[in-house]
């Protein structure tokens, strides 16, 4: 078994068909076809299911396929480890965010991790909740941020961040009548609610918060980001729900954020993820700076 039979099988395994695959190799299909079977035979096992219908991994190939994934993965790391070694850092740390949790308290945390460890390298990458899962189960990210913290099976959450959730409101709104906005009396104006497919955690933390209300409040746009919201904010679709850092870096001069009478309840946390057993020293440098951060106040509403 030789590394281009493994690239071979995953071509296919990914593409379901010969001729893609060989495409995206830039080869012909004889020798891709010919590499499967070299590597069939090899296993003394069939990888794929051929008929009219087209091709199919078989379960012995969706098994393979997973772990040829991590392999490959494993490779690449190396690579990039041996590029940065020879750079003159020591490692590099792979962090995934979602859910917008993209905040002033993770510039201070990357601050201080490269000032205290700047030999290490840290890689921030945007990307959704299903992304970050799947990325911490295969090892392209050594942990994460996100508002979810059922991830389930194989990935453990860490809560470092409560926020207490604010009132997004239109300037001249009735709810400016209030200091402190009773949820009962907010929800009785439509809601713009962040996006699902782009804020997963966020969403079901907001969602948890709304349902244990006795009237469900009536959402009639779901924003893609916090400046969408805002403007749809500003604009008299609705009010939304934001934290005091997250108005603090996207201000809008015709939204007034207003605090929540219902405090205890209306708070958003933020989860750190890593995958399970994943105790490295270098990562538990880095979160042991990010249990240190937590313990500093929130930003509060003033």
């Amino acid at each position: 078994m030789e590394l281009r039979h493994l690239r071979c099988f995953l071509a296919v395994a990914e593409e379901l068909h010969f001729a893609r695959a060989a495409e995206r190799l830039h080869i012909e299909q004889s020798p891709l076809s010919r590499a499967i079977k070299e590597l069939e035979d090899d296993m003394g096992l069939k990888l794929f299911a051929r008929n009219r219908r087209g091709t199919q991994l078989t379960p012995a190939g969706r098994a393979f396929q997973q772990d040829v994934r991590k392999l490959f993965t494993s490779i690449e790391q190396a690579r990039e480890n041996a590029k940065s070694v020879a750079t003159g850092r020591r490692g590099i740390l792979r962090i995934a965010v979602s859910d917008g949790a993209t905040e002033p308290r993770l510039s201070t945390w990357l601050a201080r991790c490269r000032a205290e460890e700047p030999e290490v390298e840290v890689r921030i990458t945007e990307a959704p909740l299903a992304e970050q899962l799947r990325g911490l189960h295969e090892g392209h990210f050594d942990a994460g941020f996100s508002r979810a913290n059922n991830a389930g099976n194989g990935i453990v959450a860490e809560a470092v961040w409560h926020d207490p959730l604010l009132l997004a409101v239109p300037a001249r709104h009735p709810l400016l009548a209030h200091g402190r906005v009773p949820l009962s009396e907010a929800v009785r104006y439509p809601v713009i609610a962040c996006h699902p497919d782009v804020c997963e955690g966020y969403c079901r933390q907001v969602s948890r918060l709304l349902c244990a209300l006795a009237d469900e409040p009536e959402l009639v746009e779901h924003a893609t980001s916090l400046d969408m919201m805002l403007t749809l904010v500003a604009a008299g679709y609705g009010i939304g729900f934001v934290t005091a850092a997250q108005m603090r870096v996207c201000r809008h001069p015709d939204v007034v954020a207003r605090p929540i009478m219902d405090r205890e309840e209306a708070i958003l946390t933020t989860y750190l993820l890593r995958k399970e057993g994943n105790n490295s020293d270098q990562l538990n440098r880095f979160i042991s700076r990010l249990n240190d951060l937590s313990r500093v106040p929130s930003i509060q509403f003033q």
